[in-house]
């Protein structure tokens, strides 16, 4: 007959005859063997099979002997292999035997790790831009920052000759390449009738290639663009124009005009590159301008790499003298006075300055958003910095709620501890079976976050405009994800383990939980994780209305029911006819053509002399204005609804104004007159020419009133308009009513006018909405991790709630008794948590108001911070902790008194 006493207590006698184990690990050992065989028992086998299937996962007593390894400092104990594989057992046997709470508990984490692994990948992909490239810490381009009668204004980009000085007179260079942006071009196949409208297109230098290491999958790189009328393109746009058919030598023709020579085939560029937007490159020598000597020409991007011996700071100090040497002596060849001294003078008084400076390759991603003529939508370090906190926040708080959750769930092993305690385990050995369990969670966690984030990654990359991939073959990524797995584990376990381990076995075996502590640190962590949901609720609200306030936000011209066709100029002859055929149509009210939107489209600025500024002997460079200046037809202020407050609008029944000029009123304060005093003032850019007395001028005849025609973050800048014909957008203000037939109409006529060429088309306010595109990315952003943050928080109230009724249950049980109602119990249950998040939004009010207003503070126009604003933020947060402890403490509420009391 087997008897399991005699058995276990033989199996265990073998322990004693150990040296490696003492007294409390043979304890520990019987502890663990005997709840693992009433397990089993209670699963439906037999003592005898329960003793010994135990025993074989157990191990043999000299395997365990055998995996013991020694510190050979003399004051340290001896630790065993054998013994964390034990712990490790032990672990999974508790957490399976309490299945709602790991997965409550794993799920937490997993939710909290995903969402720090998906900004992490966000972080890694923004920070990794043109890191690919060689060299490419020594790699910068040439800016320009330019100020005017008070107008400030970033370029990217440097005037024609910059390049040629470099590479004569800057020793520190090494090699320079030089861009030309051509931006949208219609291309076609010679034997074929329709355009194909390409986006992005440029034209480099020869030096293109060796400056970014890019090698030419087909071609020499040596010749590709050496000749005008060359192009290379990448594999995609190879394949794009050419099917499978070999591209290298083949020709297309561009607007409708010029005939290229494929001369080479580029391996595909980086996502994370400057150049990502760019499929097409054109040789630079095909445009008459590459060889100017006109310092006003400042749309060529510049880049250089400087040589190994020496550093920017030494490329910025020749860049500070090219003004005086360079620039200056060209423009003192038609300015007649004019002196270096003369202008340092000028732009001393003025408070005018134009600089250059540089910016790394490496930097031009995160540190350059408000650049003109940037390559690429950049990104902005401060939302780097805001994704980390983010991303932070949530690892912290999926740490917070696996301690409350853990603090909660050891009441029920309470007795456990005290029992174990009581046979002579000691605190160190407990600390580590808890610890173990939680890096089991932890890691468990990971494994069900990486699920979580193959799932959510694409949702993400819409989310978030990227294309993110996860590194799955990368020996660096396993590395850091299993290390976070074990750091997390540590750090979120490491407090229930020494709380659980500091049990008091006399407190515990008596049923005591009271003075079990710990409840002030799991009331601050409580506090601390919903005034980070408090907070995250707040800036989400604040990034939504300020959106709300610049799409609602009166920009002075109308943007809706505006129709924009694009590249109207591949109708050559025929766009005028077109224009007049559109106008007809019964719902069209007027229509414009210009190549100039006061949304994101091209831009071109041109400086400007007052009349009277450039004479013989005298230079008053104060009067030099640099103002945008737009081509318009005389319908384009009406079409748009732009007000006139001086002067008039172009009118075709006066024939002098084809040397009229419009401004805005930015351009007559710049001018230091008022709108009605700025009619019939006269400015020349005809400032050039050697016989000053013939020069052109150009009348203003009218003052619209400021309109924002760039970002609400930036202040209203100057601006000119002068007609002119040569257009290539065509805007049509459309009446209400059915929007889709008259497109339909709209491209019948444009089909009969440019048969075979591509109708393309966009309304104004979708446009408009571009230029918010990150705003509105970063709220969706916002909102979808103050979702987690919040559902993270709640997790722990439900712990925490959890915890507390049990703790309270023979209270509950006695005031029922006594006569308390149902109703009275859950509000004293519930009240105790309102007052924590009380204090969450005391602490987060003030936090969410400094941070809030330093991010608006990057806007020009902004809206105001309403109280109401952290009223709904605190309701919210009240609302749904009490949903979350309401159900707890009902239930807590509702028990059966003699239950309750009976209750240990």
């Amino acid at each position: 007959m087997f008897d399991l006493e005699i058995a276990i207590k033989k199996w265990l006698k073998q322990f004693s005859k150990h040296r490696a184990f003492d007294d409390g690990s043979v304890r520990e050992m019987e502890l663990h063997l005997r709840d693992h065989i009433d397990d089993l028992i209670a699963s439906g086998l037999s003592e005898e099979k329960a003793f010994n299937l135990a025993v074989s996962e157990f191990g043999e007593v000299s395997s365990m002997a055998k995996e013991e390894f020694t510190n050979t400092l003399p004051a340290q104990r001896f630790h065993y292999v054998g013994m964390y594989k034990n712990y490790l057992r032990v672990a999974f046997r508790n957490l399976t035997k309490q299945p709602f709470f790991t997965f409550l508990n794993t799920f937490g984490l997993a939710v909290g790790i995903a969402g720090g692994l998906l900004i992490g990948l966000f972080i890694y992909d923004e920070l990794s831009f043109d890191l690919m490239f060689p060299d490419a810490d020594r790699i910068y381009r040439i800016n320009i920052d330019n100020q005017t009668n008070g107008e400030y204004s970033e370029y990217a980009s440097a005037p024609g000759p910059m390049a040629g000085v470099l590479y004569e007179d800057c020793p520190q260079v090494e090699m320079l390449t030089r861009f030309r942006e051509v931006g949208s071009t219609l291309i076609r196949k010679p034997d074929e009738a329709l355009n194909v409208k390409v986006a992005n297109v440029v034209a480099v230098d020869t030096s293109f290639f060796a400056m970014f290491g890019l090698r030419l999958v087909k071609g020499n790189a040596a010749t590709a663009l050496s000749k005008p009328r060359q192009m290379i393109m990448t594999r995609t746009a190879a394949k794009t124009h050419f099917g499978d058919k070999d591209a290298l030598g083949q020709s297309l023709i561009l607007d409708d005009d010029a005939e290229y020579i494929v001369t080479g085939i580029l391996e595909e560029l980086p996502k994370n590159s400057l150049l990502r937007n760019n499929n097409i490159f054109l040789s630079l020598t095909s445009f008459e301008d590459e060889k100017t000597v006109a310092w006003n020409t400042w749309y060529f991007p510049t880049f250089v790499k400087i040589k190994t011996n020496t550093s920017v700071k030494d490329l910025q100090a020749f860049l500070d003298t090219v003004k005086d040497k360079y620039l200056i002596p060209w423009a003192m060849t038609f300015v007649p006075g004019l002196t270096v001294e003369s202008a340092k003078a000028a732009e001393k008084a003025s408070g005018n300055f134009m600089r250059f400076n540089t910016t790394a390759l490496t930097d031009i991603h995160l540190y350059s958003a408000n650049r003109r003529g940037e390559f690429s939508p950049n990104g902005d370090i401060q939302n780097v910095y805001i994704m980390s906190v983010i991303g932070l926040i949530l690892l912290v708080l999926a740490a917070v709620n696996f301690m409350n959750l853990s603090t909660a769930y050891s009441l029920t092993r309470a007795k456990e501890v005290g029992i174990r305690k009581t046979l002579g385990s000691n605190r160190f050995g407990l600390i580590k079976q808890f610890l173990s369990e939680s890096i089991v969670i932890s890691l468990l966690s990971v494994l069900m976050a990486l699920l979580l984030t193959i799932i959510t990654l694409p949702l993400f990359n819409d989310l978030a405009g990227k294309s993110i991939s996860i590194p799955f073959d990368s020996w660096l990524f396993w590395i850091l994800v299993v290390a976070a797995g074990l750091f997390m584990g540590i750090i979120s376990g490491g407090y229930p383990a020494f709380f659980m381990s500091r049990f008091i076995p006399a407190q515990v075996l008596k049923g005591n939980l009271v003075k079990a502590g710990g409840g002030e640190i799991r009331d601050a962590l409580v506090i601390f994780q919903f005034a980070i949901a408090i907070f995250l609720i707040i800036s989400t609200m604040v990034v939504y209305q300020q959106v709300n306030y610049i799409r609602s936000k009166d920009l002075g011209f109308q943007k809706d029911q505006i129709l924009v066709v694009d590249e109207v100029g591949a109708a050559g002859k025929q766009v005028q006819n077109f224009r007049e055929q559109v106008a007809q149509l019964s719902a069209v009210e007027r229509v414009s053509l210009s190549s100039y939107l006061p949304t994101p489209s091209a831009r071109s600025s041109i400086t400007y002399f007052v009349e009277g500024a450039i004479g013989e002997g005298e230079f008053k460079s104060e009067n030099a204005l640099i103002i945008e200046q737009w081509d318009i037809d005389y319908d384009y202020v009406n079409t748009l609804s732009l007000e006139i407050i001086a002067g008039r609008n172009f009118d075709n029944s006066h024939s002098t104004d084809s040397s009229a000029l419009l401004i805005n009123e930015t351009t007559a304060t710049m001018l230091g007159v008022s709108p009605e005093k700025a009619i019939g003032m006269r400015l020349t850019t005809d400032f050039h020419r050697a016989d000053k007395e013939n020069m052109k001028y150009l009348t203003i005849v009218g003052v619209v009133k400021n309109f924002h025609f760039s970002s609400l973050r930036n202040n209203i800048g100057a601006l000119s308009f002068i007609l002119a014909s040569d257009a290539n957008k065509m805007m049509v203000k459309i009446r209400a009513g059915d929007f889709a037939n008259v497109v339909e109409q709209i491209e019948a006529q444009w089909s009969a006018v440019a048969p075979g060429q591509p109708f393309n088309y966009y309304f104004m306010d979708q446009s408009f909405n571009e230029t918010y595109r990150e705003e509105l990315r970063l709220g969706s952003i916002f909102i979808t991790f103050t979702m987690l943050s919040l559902f993270i928080a709640c997790l722990g109230l439900f712990g925490l709630a959890t915890f507390n009724a049990k703790k309270r249950t023979k209270e509950i049980g006695i005031k029922k008794v006594m006569g308390a109602s149902v109703g009275q119990i859950t509000f004293q249950l519930s009240s105790d948590f309102l007052k924590l998040v009380a204090w969450s939004i005391c602490l987060a009010i003030p936090i969410s108001w400094y941070v809030m207003n330093r991010w608006l503070e990057g806007y020009s126009y902004r809206m105001e911070f309403n109280w109401w604003i952290f009223v709904i933020a605190a309701l919210l947060a009240l609302l749904i902790s009490l949903l979350t402890v309401s159900y707890q403490s009902i239930k807590a509420a509702t028990v059966n008194p003699v239950k309750s009391l009976r209750s240990e």
